[in-house]
Formats: C-alpha cells, sequence, structure tokens
C-alpha cells in the first residue's frame, strides 16, 4: 500500500513537471523578437552586395557608363563570363590571329574570325601565295592592350567588346627566289589594332570572334 502511495505522488510530480515544461516549450516569447531582429539585417547586408560596384567591371570600365552597363548586362545573360579572363584570352587570341595572317594559317583563321573578315584576310592570303611570296615574322610582344568599349544587344543576346592592341613583331616579305620584298628581320615593327569581338552569350559556344578591324 505504502509502495503505491509513493508511485501515485511521484507520477503526479511527474505530470506537473511535463506540464511545466510544455508550457515553457509551447510558447515562443524571447526568441520571436531575436528572429525578426536579425531579418532585416540580412536584407540590408544583400543590399550592400548588390550595390557594390563590381572589380571585374570596374578595372576596365566606370561603372555607370555606357561600356560598364553593357559588361554588367553581358555578366547577367551569362555568370560564367570574366571581363578580366576576356581581356587576358584576347591578347592571346590577337597573337594567334596575327601570326596565323602571317604564316597564311587559313584553316586557324576560319576558326578565329567571323565569315567577311575572314573572306578578307584569306583575299590577302590567297594573293601573296599567288605572287610567290613567302612571310617570315617573328611575334615581340604585346607592348598596349585596353578594353575601349562594349556593347550588348538584349533581344539577340550578342555581346561585342572592342579592344586596341599595341602588338610588336619583326616582317619579312621575301618573293621565291628570297629576295626581299618588304620588311627587316632586324627591324621591330610596332602596330596598333582596334579590334571587336563577338559572341553569343549564355551559349554553350564559349568562343568569342573577331568580326571587326580597324588598323
Amino acid at each position: 500500500m505504502g509502495s503505491m502511495v509513493q508511485l501515485l505522488i511521484l507520477a503526479g510530480v511527474a505530470v506537473f513537471l511535463i506540464m511545466r515544461l510544455l508550457a515553457v516549450l509551447g510558447t515562443r516569447e524571447g526568441f520571436e523578437p531575436r528572429q525578426e531582429a536579425q531579418q532585416p539585417r540580412r536584407t540590408n547586408h544583400l543590399k550592400v552586395i548588390e550595390g557594390t560596384e563590381d572589380p571585374d567591371i570596374t578595372d576596365f570600365a566606370e561603372a555607370d557608363s555606357p561600356t560598364g552597363r553593357a559588361l554588367a548586362e553581358m555578366k547577367r545573360a551569362d555568370r560564367s563570363f570574366s571581363v578580366s579572363e576576356f581581356v587576358s584570352g584576347s591578347r592571346q587570341a590577337y597573337e594567334m590571329i596575327l601570326m596565323a595572317f602571317e604564316e597564311g594559317d587559313l584553316k586557324l583563321l576560319e576558326s578565329l574570325l567571323a565569315p567577311d573578315i575572314y573572306e578578307s584576310f584569306s583575299r590577302v592570303i590567297l594573293e601573296r601565295e599567288e605572287k610567290g611570296y613567302e612571310v617570315e615574322a617573328t611575334f615581340i610582344g604585346v607592348r598596349e592592350i585596353s578594353l575601349k568599349s562594349a556593347r550588348f544587344d538584349s533581344a539577340e543576346k550578342e555581346g561585342e567588346i572592342t579592344m586596341r592592341f599595341v602588338g610588336e613583331l619583326t616582317s619579312v616579305v621575301k618573293d621565291s627566289a628570297g629576295n626581299v620584298v618588304e620588311g627587316s628581320a632586324s627591324e621591330i615593327k610596332r602596330q596598333t589594332s582596334i579590334w571587336t569581338f563577338a559572341r553569343l552569350m549564355g551559349t554553350d559556344n564559349p568562343n568569342w570572334l573577331l568580326v571587326a578591324t580597324d588598323e
């Protein structure tokens, strides 16, 4: 009998403790205000990020300039696009195209040029070959490089970027008898080129093509 009374007392205490515990857990007072206070901080943080200038753009153009806005639109259209990587790649493309032209590499040029530009380049190369001329060229390097302008066609999703290159090379044109027709192997020629590259943004094809030249 005494054991039964003790069990009933312990059960009553347990029920009392459980009721108190449920009462505490069932109320969110003291926690909800903190969660509400945290929400504005997260929103403000996002606003700061969105309002911050992108150094990938501002390293090459004013953020609020037509060029800066066009570059920003390109990045929104294609999340993989990087201005700095493009500029680095354009330097390599400049050397490849320049040397392919000097050496008459039509296959390589066809993969790097828009059709109308390829036609213009190939015409000069074929005329050179018909005359029996050969070119000996050595690329020295790019002395200057700068991003001049950018344009984005939102309807076509096409981006265009115009670059200015100042390259140095030696170039000698010889006839079939080995006589020098033009240039000098010892004279470094400095060449300034304004080239425009284009690409459809957000597609699987990451390649930019040379679409315009202004030597």
